[in-house]
């Protein structure tokens, strides 16, 4: 939506709607009604208007005289008005679906008081208020179902339009872009000398499509410059609760937390200090080779890196409330991102690479943060192997998905569930690569000697057995049987 407005900024902005000819269709003029069900309908067909006229934000604006928009004053105080028991704000918030942004600016004007409601455009799909779809046909709000031509043209433009391309900050000066978004660390990531001149910094962010120009000579930063470049993303607020969150708890519950720290930077300009902060809170082993005592990592650091990569890039940025977390327990770390898969969690190995932000995924691959395309989850089974780690653990859960890596322990306390999960994994891992579980292949992957060759027999019948993996050839002597995963 926006960044935070100065009274300065909010009095020009009134200013300017002010001087419209006459109401838009993403623009409400009012002087003292300020019904809240009116309110929450009016929310629901400005945001979806201003997504049908390519809009950033829609307005209301309290104390303006509707015909000759004239500045007369208002009572209504936004602050103090209640539904029932309940701040009017915060009914307003509960019975919108999805739970866009908006909110309410009060300020003088004229010596009058005045209060301007700023309405973030409807994104995904159309917004309701209490279950009901409602939009703008020029100055009448109208329920969005009683015209189908406007709602094919708004589902339409909610396929055409990606998250990273919509607007995080609007209007915003040159020098406020410099100041919004570190480009030094924008050229250092592309190993390009960044220019002397600001206009030339300014168009070259521009032709990568970090900011966009607006009619005004200003700029607007997009979703995907703000979340790759910003220096604080709390300056936009849209893209506040999608910073990382870093938790370790005591124990293997979530119990008692030991420590909890939100990222501040955007996600390419802070990615290596995030993956070294992260690391360094990790436990480690001391081992000693050569006569040398080294530190080793309890998990994978490769891994740890594509997992956390995969959840800054793979997340649903549509889902409001929360964003990427990893969360550190005594016996597994587990890192999530809001959105459910794309795919199906048993076929991350395999599966084409999907994204739903490829703008995104594609200027991390370029700077380095991960890897080729659809490789970051066999790097991270392949080090959970050399490792002879348990097998990591893919799921979702409610609107999220998540990565489970589990610390080092020996065979004998791994269940059932571990080791068919870890020959499945270890099938999928050989079949991308044109090769075969085998009994030798187990027998690699868990550290088992020859000599009990039946161990590694009896853990490829469980796998059998659950219906995850399965002979490549069925008429082969057992001793020279191959497997594949069970979609194979």
């Amino acid at each position: 939506m926006t960044i935070d407005r100065n009274q300065e900024y909010l009095t020009g902005l009134v200013q300017e709607l002010c001087k419209l000819p006459k109401e838009t269709e993403w623009v409400e003029f009012k002087m003292n009604d300020a019904d809240p069900q009116e309110i929450g309908e009016y929310i629901s067909a400005l945001a979806n208007a201003a997504a049908l006229y390519g809009k950033t934000s829609a307005f209301m604006l309290w104390g303006i005289e509707d015909r000759t928009h004239d500045i007369r004053g208002t009572v209504f105080s936004p602050a103090s008005a209640k539904v029932g028991n309940e701040e009017m704000e915060n009914w307003l918030l509960r019975l919108l679906n999805p739970k866009i942004q908006f909110r309410f600016h009060d300020l003088r004007l004229e010596d009058s008081s005045i209060v301007l409601l700023e309405i973030g455009r409807a994104f995904r799909h159309p917004v309701q208020f209490q279950g009901v779809e409602y939009i703008r046909i020029g100055s009448y709000k109208k329920k969005l179902k009683d015209h189908p031509e406007k709602e094919r043209e708004l589902w339409r433009i909610f396929d055409q339009i990606p998250f990273e391309r919509m607007v995080a900050a609007e209007n915003v000066t040159g020098p406020d872009v410099l100041r919004l978004l570190d480009c030094n660390a924008y050229f250092e990531l592309l190993g390009q000398p960044a220019p002397e001149r600001h206009d030339a910094i300014l168009q070259t962010l521009r032709s990568d499509e970090m900011i966009a120009p607006t009619q005004s000579g200003a700029w607007n930063v997009t979703n995907i410059g703000a979340l790759l470049f910003a220096r604080r993303l709390a300056d936009f607020r849209a893209l506040r609760r999608k910073v990382v969150r870093v938790i370790v708890y005591k124990g293997n519950s979530r119990v008692q937390t030991e420590r909890e720290q939100e990222g501040a930077k955007g996600y390419a300009l802070g990615f290596e200090g995030l993956i070294a902060f992260i690391n360094a809170l990790l436990p480690s082993n001391e081992v000693i080779e050569a006569a040398i005592r080294k530190t080793v990592p309890v998990y994978p650091e490769i891994a740890v890196r594509e997992l956390v990569a995969n959840a800054l890039i793979h997340q649903d940025f549509f889902v409001t409330g929360g964003g990427p977390m990893v969360e550190i327990f005594s016996d597994r770390m587990e890192i999530s991102n809001p959105g459910a898969p794309l795919v199906r969690t048993e076929r991350f190995l395999d599966s084409p690479p999907r994204s739903r932000n490829e703008a995104l995924a594609s200027f991390m691959r370029r700077v380095g943060v991960c890897e080729e395309r659809g490789s970051g989850v066999d790097k991270v089974v392949f080090q959970t192997e050399v490792y002879q780690l348990p097998a990591p653990m893919f799921e979702q859960t409610g609107e999220n998905t998540r990565a489970i890596l589990f610390s080092p322990q020996p065979l004998t306390r791994m269940d059932k569930a571990d080791r068919v999960r870890a020959c499945y994994l270890h099938a999928c891992l050989k079949y991308v690569n044109r090769e075969f579980l085998t009994n030798a292949s187990i027998r690699q992957r868990f550290g088992i000697e020859r000599e009990n060759k039946s161990i590694a027999s009896r853990y490829i019948r469980e796998a059998v057995g659950d219906g995850m993996i399965k002979p490549y050839d069925v008429d082969a002597a057992p001793k020279l049987r191959k497997y594949v995963p069970f979609w194979a």
